[in-house]
């Protein structure tokens, strides 16, 4: 994946942008991301965060590649972003979904797959109520290494061997076994990648 993060959209991201969009002319890449919006560490960005989002979909559209959002405390203005984008090239995974019933089914609703990680098995994050809800043919599992960690090892550097956590939980929300999770949640991130 190639992508300007939008905790990377400041001064002279247009620059920095067009280095990346130079960088894809150079290797096979199946996706544009991490893109999106993060109101988390700077909400003074969001009009250069919408723009930088907005030019990045476009380019994916061209190139008919999924997108990879990221998304921290700005569900509402991504989601608006998505729906006056949206058309049928636009498609990709909302990484790291860690939000309520309600947003995962908007986000379904315009095609895209949620990404679950390690947030999943958190006591507290609600999430599992909501993945729970979601029929396996709308999610695909990630690590989001170093960070979010799945239990039994949050708090320590998060790694692809760490999945199977992720994996098991989804199975247990699910009522169904690993193998049924593995290979439905595989076969989305074939059809989203096209790998």
């Amino acid at each position: 994946m190639l992508g300007l993060h939008p905790c990377s959209v400041k001064e002279g991201w247009e620059n920095e942008l067009k280095a990346i969009q130079s960088a894809a002319d150079q290797r096979k890449i199946v996706a544009i991301g991490e893109i999106g919006i993060d109101l988390y560490w700077d909400k003074t960005t969001l009009p250069e965060q919408i723009l930088a989002f907005k030019q990045q979909i476009a380019w994916a559209k061209s190139l008919k590649l999924p997108i990879v959002i990221h998304c921290r405390d700005a569900f509402n203005e991504v989601f608006e972003v998505l729906q006056s984008e949206h058309d049928e090239n636009l498609r990709g995974i909302f990484h790291c979904f860690s939000g309520t019933l309600e947003q995962a089914e908007k986000v379904i609703s315009l095609g895209f797959y949620l990404g679950i990680g390690g947030v999943v098995t958190y006591k507290n994050a609600g999430l599992d109520k909501v993945v729970a809800q979601i029929a396996l043919n709308h999610l695909v599992l990630e690590t989001d290494s170093p960070y979010l960690t799945p239990v039994p090892y949050r708090g320590k550097p998060n790694e692809s061997s760490y999945l199977i956590y992720v994996a098991q939980k989804v199975a247990e929300l699910h009522q169904t076994d690993l193998d049924t999770v593995a290979d439905i949640t595989t076969e989305n991130s074939r059809l989203i990648f096209g790998v």
